[in-house]
């Protein structure tokens, strides 16, 4: 699973500069938090059940860490490892998504309408963290209907301020 979750980093890092689109679920329309852990573990070769219908904010952590664990991801509290999920919550009830690098955070940054790859701050770091556990068929197609999630809430308590603002 390290291989896949490093491809997943990688492609992320590959969408560096890919404008902000809330909703987005494709690198050449423009992707939104989810749309690009989405995205990256696609290109890294997970067929993910595609997340549909959710907020920018306002909904609960325990619906988002439904939605993340319907996906194949699963909460870890060792060391951070190159394409960890991390899930962060924001002020006013929004929640944040990005990939975890060795010393870098690459997530769709709202305020500067693109993907940017930042220095993992404290808040990254100590976010709640998932980690990709293929849990499918053999095809790599994860969620018991193969079908779709909404992602719906998960974090830690906090701002964003260390990263500014975010979907």
């Amino acid at each position: 699973m390290a291989d896949d979750a490093a491809r997943a980093f990688a492609a992320a890092q590959a969408m560096v500069g890919v404008r902000f689109r809330p909703q987005g679920r494709d690198p050449a329309t423009g992707l939104d938090c989810v749309g690009l852990v989405w995205a990256a573990y696609a290109a890294a070769g997970a067929r993910l059940p595609g997340p549909t219908n959710y907020p920018l904010r306002g909904w609960s952590r325990a619906r988002v860490e439904a939605g993340l664990a319907a996906a194949g991801f699963a909460p870890v509290q060792d060391a951070a490892q190159v394409g960890d999920v991390a899930l962060i919550a924001c002020a006013a009830g929004q929640f944040h998504l990005g990939l975890i690098g060795a010393a870098t955070f690459v997530h769709a940054h709202a305020g500067l309408r693109r993907v940017v790859e930042t220095p993992v701050d404290a808040l990254a770091h100590d976010a709640v963290r998932w980690r990709f556990f293929k849990t499918g068929d053999d095809d790599g197609n994860v969620g018991a209907d193969g079908g779709r999630w909404d992602c719906r809430g998960a974090g830690r308590r906090g701002d964003r301020r260390g990263l500014g603002a975010t979907d």
